[in-house]
């Protein structure tokens, strides 16, 4: 089968907030056409349509699974309806790329995992903060052996965006969102890099989670603002990480930092351009150059040294990966729903070890 003639990718999205115009956007830079939007109301999803320039707009998702045109599903709704959703798209026989969390318990998360795999179906979670290219080349550089063997890792992800009482968003009810709130939220986040990078696991961990408000715009809350984790790893490393949706000043504060036997590395979200490396004797700061990169990394560089890339750009890369495994080929670090349901187990042993004020094993998914 020539290029020419392979199946493309033709997407159609469920939800249309704040990710269902990123996803949107990165689609068409991407080049991946889209089939038509669902919203929670026919009103809505015409709305959408219009405002992203989407041919089309779906009565309801079983007329989205009908479409035969579409053969991957972008579920971007509230988490509490991953499940049910990304169930009957894969049952449908539609790839699908799902939004964190996949599933709002352990169990269902895996059970996707396992539905995927069993259906040969991609399963796909943007996890898009490992495509930015200084990120595969802190890991090139950790895989390469110059970091040394990992020592210690510390990372936080803060942002201000929930920092009055008045501020609110269906995220912080449970009925909602879920259980947790700014672990599954952007917890998963971190420790999605802080594994992908180093390439070990989290084996062990202690958390204490807080909320800054017991009551938002007369509602009261019970998901949770901050956490704080000291984790293990599998090599031995030990991992500090703070989470935070209530920290003033920051935005999005995401940042790793990997301390080795020879080296350590620093990647900041919020200056993607650039990688710190710290030795004893000194340090530099390496900017983004494909002409110097390692090859994972520069084949995620669209352009040239000097041209800033960032957030959309990794969601860009991330799209094409998606298509490139829809096809038949395995893109190098496409997060699935095994990663998925990973998010999942993390973030029950987080909360867990925080209502028994205790280290918790952190298991491996079953799926």
């Amino acid at each position: 089968m020539t290029e020419a003639t392979q199946p493309r990718l033709v997407a159609a999205l469920v939800g249309a907030g704040f990710m269902g115009r990123v996803h949107s956007r990165a689609l068409r830079a991407a080049g991946i056409s889209m089939s038509g939007i669902l919203s929670s109301s026919s009103e809505k999803s015409k709305l959408a349509a219009q405002e992203l320039s989407i041919e089309k707009f779906y009565d309801s998702f079983d007329e989205l699974l009908a479409d035969e045109t579409v053969n991957i599903v972008h579920i971007l709704t509230p988490n509490i309806s991953h499940f049910d959703l990304t169930q009957r798209a894969l049952g449908a026989g539609k790839h699908v790329v799902c939004e964190k969390p996949l599933a709002t318990t352990v169990a269902d998360a895996e059970k996707l995992a396992k539905q995927a795999k069993d259906l040969q179906l991609v399963g796909a979670v943007p996890f898009v903060y490992r495509y930015h290219p200084m990120v595969r080349e802190a890991k090139s550089r950790v895989e390469s052996g110059s970091l040394g063997r990992v020592l210690s890792i510390k990372g936080e992800y803060l942002q201000d965006w929930l920092l009055n009482a008045n501020d609110t968003n269906w995220r912080v009810a449970e009925a909602a969102g879920g259980a947790s709130r700014a672990f599954a939220d952007i917890g998963v986040h971190l420790c999605d890099l802080v594994e992908f990078i180093s390439g070990q696991r989290i084996v062990k961990l202690v958390a204490s989670i807080d909320t800054a408000h017991k009551q938002r715009a007369g509602q009261a809350v019970s998901t949770e603002d901050m956490a704080v984790v000291l984790a293990k790893l599998d090599g031995g490393g030990l991992v500090s990480l703070m989470v935070s949706q209530v920290a003033a000043g920051h935005k999005n504060g995401l940042s790793v930092e990997l301390h080795g036997t020879s080296e350590s590395l620093r990647f900041d979200q919020e200056t993607p351009e650039s990688l710190w490396i710290g030795l004893q004797d000194g340090s530099r700061t390496i900017m983004r150059d494909p002409s110097l990169l390692a090859p994972d990394a520069r084949r995620l560089t669209a352009l040239p040294a000097g041209h800033p890339e960032g957030y959309f750009d990794a969601f860009v890369s991330f799209m094409r990966d998606v298509e490139q495994a829809v096809l038949g080929n395995d893109p190098k670090g496409l997060p699935n729903f095994a990663d998925g349901a990973r998010a999942a187990v993390l973030t029950e042993a987080v909360l867990h070890s925080a209502a028994s004020a205790s280290w918790v094993d952190v298991p491996e998914a079953t799926s």
